[in-house]
């Protein structure tokens, strides 16, 4: 009976996580131009697919020294608990690809996309996976020596989000801006969201598996914990409340602001009193519109879907949170080191962007990122998928 609870209990989450990247699809298509909504849909659903074979008959591998090349009798012991844990951290790892996505909207190619989503699902994401979730080369022992405690990720600030962020603008950067985003003496063109209800739905959608993306990393249900939910849900809160108010009432502003939060709250939601949590969600709400704002307008980096600042670096600051308000003195749980912390998410994100960097920079190189301009100028839909998201009224 423990068993069977155990395999309910993570497939459960890694149902709710599934869904979640319909969530990334609708985000995508309700922020893009009309031109480029099948394609981020097409996107969303293929990069999952490719992620599954990658992680299934590499990565996986390299994370946690474990394959599934054994009879059906061995993988169905305990229930097939080991099947269901893969099945769970799998939708972890096509979140990257599902992440950079958005970053790279409206003008990049579709078959070079789907090898840089091999790559890093294969190797790039498992690589740090290994060393944060599974002690790989002894990494986290040896802050536990030296700090008092390891790196403290319990849902993926930094090993989801900001390596997802920070692979991502790798790739913004190596792609470029988008024809007609900012003019020759620095004039920046405004390409407004196609569809708010769309892009609401996303988030909506997002926000709701992100309780099953939390809770559930406990993947067990002896380890479940109401702390866990209840965090989730004030950094949530203080993530819309801050984008409200410091994005001025603007839609998109707002409904990114629970995302900010949500991404922020994952690594230190098991250790954090609900107040911290709260306090993390309006930093992380506040921080992702100032930055957006900047990357978009002053340094001209050209992140459709603000994922860079969204997840990258709400992503950093979740990391550093968990060691501040995870502290015995400020609320939290304690087990926690503030120093470890700032390694463990400084790692995280050199190996995010130097293997970002290299992948998209090799296949940039022998293949080519881009659409043409003419293409572009099209849209990806017509120039890839041959058919726009509503060929009859068009």
């Amino acid at each position: 009976m423990q068993n069977a609870t155990d395999v309910l209990f993570i497939l459960l989450g890694a149902i709710m996580v599934l869904a979640m990247h319909a969530g990334f699809a609708f985000l995508e298509v309700g922020t893009v131009r009309k031109k480029n909504q099948v394609n981020a849909l097409v996107k969303i659903i293929v990069d999952f697919a490719v992620s599954s074979i990658a992680y299934f008959f590499i990565g996986y591998g390299i994370a946690y020294s474990l394959n599934f090349f054994e009879s059906a009798p061995a993988l169905t012991e305990s229930n097939g608990y080991a099947l269901v844990k893969f099945f769970f951290l799998l939708t972890f790892a096509a979140a990257i690809p599902a992440i950079v996505s958005g970053g790279i909207a409206e003008r990049a190619r579709f078959n070079p996309q789907l090898i840089a989503t091999f790559l890093i699902a294969g190797f790039v994401y498992p690589f740090f996976e290994g060393i944060t979730w599974n002690g790989a080369y002894g990494i986290q022992d040896w802050l536990a020596t030296q700090f008092g405690s390891g790196f403290h990720d319990f849902a993926g600030s930094i090993v989801v989000h900001a390596v997802g962020g920070w692979i991502a603008l790798a790739a913004v950067l190596h792609l470029g801006p988008r024809h007609g985003r900012y003019g020759k003496k620095g004039e920046i063109y405004a390409h407004p969201p196609s569809n708010i209800p769309f892009l609401a739905l996303g988030a909506w959608i997002l926000s709701v598996g992100w309780f099953g993306f939390n809770v559930m990393s406990a993947q067990e249900i002896d380890g479940i914990s109401g702390l866990v939910a209840v965090n989730s849900l004030m950094a949530m809160v203080g993530g819309i409340l801050a984008a409200c108010l410091v994005g001025r009432n603007d839609p998109g502003f707002v409904h990114n602001g629970p995302l900010a939060g949500l991404v922020a709250i994952c690594a230190g939601s098991d250790v954090m009193h609900p107040l911290g949590a709260l306090a993390t969600g309006l930093i992380a709400g506040g921080l992702f519109v100032y930055t957006f704002t900047l990357a978009q307008n002053k340094w001209k980096i050209d992140d459709v879907l603000g994922v860079w600042p969204l997840h990258g670096l709400c992503g950093v600051w979740g990391g550093i949170a968990a060691g501040i308000f995870g502290q015995v003195t400020l609320g939290g749980l304690g087990g926690v080191s503030f120093i470890s912390q700032l390694i463990g998410t400084s790692l995280g994100v050199v190996i995010a962007f130097a293997g970002g960097y290299i992948v998209y920079g090799v296949i940039k190189m022998l293949m080519g990122l881009r659409l043409t301009q003419e293409e572009e100028y099209q849209g990806a839909d017509l120039s890839i998928h041959k058919i726009n998201s509503t060929p009859n009224n068009d």
